[in-house]
């Protein structure tokens, strides 16, 4: 009992000190804070300002050549020949491919291939074999982003349909 009366005492004598009018913090005085800062600021010579239109005036600037020195452009002209004589040559760039049937039975290879034919044309299936299995790929994107679509569509018909990373010819 007295334990409860202790705590009703206590929130009581927090609630009175709380509802207490606050004072201010401020001055006195109702007026803003102000100080003179024109020592500090920057001065700036008006010879650039017409003072009889108030219009900027532009002073001309000869024209002059300034000639580069110590540049790095012809080695890096270098290397840009480099990597273009290496692009040139590469046959295959890494990309995707849609693996739609992938086991050791053939006919069900073809029938795979022939179904995805007959649902979606616009699309072309390829029939590898590579000992022991048979798969069946779906076109060759360069992004995942780019194959996503089509996998999508692909998954209506074929549940275990896969994206499966693949050297892309490059013609």
């Amino acid at each position: 009992m007295r334990k409860w009366a202790f705590n009703l005492m206590l929130g009581l004598v927090l609630v009175q000190a709380s509802c207490a009018a606050q004072q201010s913090t401020g001055g006195s005085s109702g007026e803003a804070y102000s100080e003179d800062l024109t020592a500090y600021r920057p001065k700036f010579e008006d010879e650039a300002r017409d003072t009889t239109t108030g219009k900027e005036i532009v002073k001309d600037k000869p024209n002059q050549t300034v000639l580069a020195s110590r540049t790095v452009n012809s080695k890096v002209d270098l290397v840009l020949d480099s990597l273009d004589k290496i692009n040139r040559n590469r046959k295959f760039t890494d990309g995707y491919t849609i693996q739609i049937y992938s086991g050791q039975n053939r006919e069900e290879a073809i029938s795979a291939k022939s179904k995805m034919v007959m649902e979606m044309g616009d699309l072309d299936a390829n029939v590898q074999y590579t000992q022991p299995k048979f798969r069946v790929t779906v076109g060759q994107y360069f992004s995942k982003l780019e194959a996503q679509k089509d996998l999508l569509r692909l998954r209506k018909l074929f549940a275990n349909a896969i994206l499966v990373p693949e050297k892309i010819p490059l013609n």
